[in-house]
């Protein structure tokens, strides 16, 4: 191995990758939190805050097939690095329509539905892009500090967002803009191997389905990730966190944000442990584990009252649902070649997307009927039996012994 890929970060191209993927997830979420006050302090409408959600999820849910045709066509560096200005240029738009009085509830929702729009580009054809950046048999640790960036920027935007919005939400999209703009120059510098126009390539019904179909016939990478969507569908508790804050350990809005905090912290510790340490052997069963410890994590949260404990089990859902991110984002990148990346890896966000959003609603709604604490109870106990159900069905995971091969 050489001696720079002890330490990945020594490795120019990539450290510039990560860095501008920590600045734009950190935006990214504190442009939300600002957006998101501000439309509150504009209309005091609940559902308008709403909207704001949905705004964003809209174009991601309706874009992602055509974002993955066209990161499999087009230079993906390009792709991501002008989806940044964009995002740079309407945070700007946010910032001269706050500072001047003008910005009001529908231009607010159509700047949330174009960063929407920007991230469903950015999200599936960074992670496509990261192949051509680091050599294959370090992927595995490039996609672990990858998934540090995001959980970093989990922690720090919502942090730095909140503090600068005691200035003024015109204080946050400036830093926001800023932010950006050096990602998208990063992004730029960057020096990706395997660059191609595939602008000829035949465009048809069936190459735009090409990412679904190919996933459907490798059943570990169909596996992998539709497990993770039921996971995080039964399991996410993120939703009734202010039930738990409240009204279960009773800590009021500073142990929101602990509690919002502590899974980030658990993912950053582990996802930095398999940069150093990756995972070389019993993959398929260590999936299994992780979700297993998920599931145990899950339920230990919905029944303690303790503040530390429920940090404690919250990092430990964190860590373990990060072990299980790194293995399937490896198996995509390294199990699908390079011109099918983008349809993939765009079909792996629709999933991840979609189970957060759809894990939130169904943790909502068997709240409203049975109560937060059997609700987050049964939703642990589902996903062990998810992953039990799962081992059945994809033997091939279960033996899987190596991320690189089948």
């Amino acid at each position: 191995m050489n001696p720079s890929e002890n330490n990945i970060l020594k490795q120019p191209f990539f450290a510039k990758f990560w860095v501008s993927r920590i600045l734009s997830s950190t935006s990214f979420q504190m442009l939300s939190v600002a957006v998101g006050w501000q439309m509150y302090e504009l209309t005091q409408d609940a559902f308008s805050l709403g909207m704001v959600g949905l705004a964003q999820f809209i174009p991601m849910l309706f874009l992602t097939l055509f974002v993955g045709q066209i990161a499999d066509r087009y230079d993906r560096r390009k792709i991501v690095y002008l989806s940044l200005i964009i995002e740079g240029l309407t945070a700007g738009f946010l910032l001269i329509g706050s500072m001047n009085g003008w910005l009001d509830r529908d231009l607010i929702l159509l700047a949330a539905a174009l960063i929407g729009a920007c991230r469903a580009f950015e999200g599936p054809t960074a992670n496509a892009l990261l192949p051509q950046i680091v050599s294959r048999n370090i992927l595995p640790r490039a996609v672990s500090m990858s998934t540090t960036a995001i959980q970093t920027a989990l922690i720090l935007g919502p942090t730095i967002g909140g503090l600068l919005l005691a200035f003024s939400a015109s204080t946050v999209y400036l830093v926001a803009a800023i932010a950006l703009m050096i990602s998208a120059l990063l992004t730029y510098l960057v020096k990706v191997k395997g660059v191609r126009d595939r602008k000829g390539a035949t465009v048809s019904l069936r190459s735009f389905f090409l990412g679904l179909e190919y996933v459907r016939s490798k059943p570990i990478i169909l596996g992998t990730i539709s497990l993770d969507l039921f996971v995080v569908l039964l399991g996410g508790a993120t939703a009734l966190m202010p039930i738990f804050a409240q009204d279960i350990l009773q800590t009021g809005p500073w142990g929101l944000g602990l509690l919002r905090a502590a899974p980030a912290v658990g993912a950053i510790v582990v996802s930095v442990v398999l940069a150093y340490y990756p995972l070389t052997k019993s993959v398929g069963m260590t999936l299994f584990g992780a979700i297993a410890v998920y599931g145990l994590a899950t339920m230990v949260f919905a029944l303690s009252t303790n503040l530390v404990l429920s940090l404690v089990a919250l990092m430990v859902i964190g860590g373990s649902d990060v072990i299980s991110m790194v293995i399937r984002s490896s198996l995509v990148q390294l199990q699908t070649p390079d011109e099918l990346r983008g349809r993939v890896n765009a079909v792996n966000s629709l999933f991840t997307g979609t189970s957060f959003q759809l894990g939130e609603f169904e943790s909502g709604m068997l709240a409203g009927f049975i109560g937060a604490v059997p609700a987050v109870f049964i939703g642990g106990i589902g996903s062990i039996l998810v992953a039990g159900v799962w081992m059945y069905l994809f033997p091939s995971i279960r033996k899987l012994e190596s991320l690189s091969k089948n």
